[in-house]
């Protein structure tokens, strides 16, 4: 008997799983199903769910916007990323994200998929379709990220303007 490796998942398809950065994470592809070669996770979120400026020392990431705008902070500039739009962070280069559109919908793309574990330790099970609403739990955020210094490493607060200023949520 042959085992298929073929991973299909249509819309709304995937582990749901709140996380603590805020928005809702649909799993599309785990690192297990992949042999650790990449994770794909579908995130649904809200206008003003912001990063703040971190960095992945050990692994590539690639925000795909399929629905809304995002403001991509990467190498001291900031860019607008909309629709079919790409942005690519490769290991070790600072960057951040704010939804500056009131919503988002992206896919984002993490090669190797060696950062699961800090996605899951700062995430929890959803099946409300308001999870994306919910306010982010910045100390869940972080006790993540200072369990998992190979996966993440949070350098500061978001960089954007608006976020300094109050006009988008808190970075995540």
């Amino acid at each position: 008997m042959t085992t298929s490796r073929t991973i299909i998942r249509g819309e709304g398809e995937g582990e749901r799983l709140w996380f603590a950065g805020g928005g809702v994470h649909i799993w599309k592809a785990t690192a297990e199903e992949t042999a650790g070669a990449f994770l794909l996770v579908e995130d649904r979120m809200t206008q003003g769910k912001t990063t703040p400026l971190h960095t992945h020392p050990n692994l590539d990431e690639t925000l795909i916007v399929l629905e809304g705008k995002i403001l991509v902070y990467a190498e001291g500039t900031e860019h607008r990323v909309g629709p079919h739009g790409v942005a690519v962070a490769l290991r070790g280069d600072p960057h951040a994200f704010m939804v500056t559109s009131e919503s988002a919908l992206i896919l984002f793309l993490q090669t190797p998929g060696n950062g699961e574990a800090f996605y899951r330790d700062a995430s929890e099970p959803s099946t409300d379709e308001t999870d994306a609403e919910r306010p982010p739990d910045f100390d869940l955020l972080r006790a993540s990220a200072e369990h998992h210094p190979d996966i993440i490493e949070i350098l500061g607060p978001p960089p954007f303007e608006a976020a300094r200023e109050g006009a988008a949520a808190p970075g995540s």
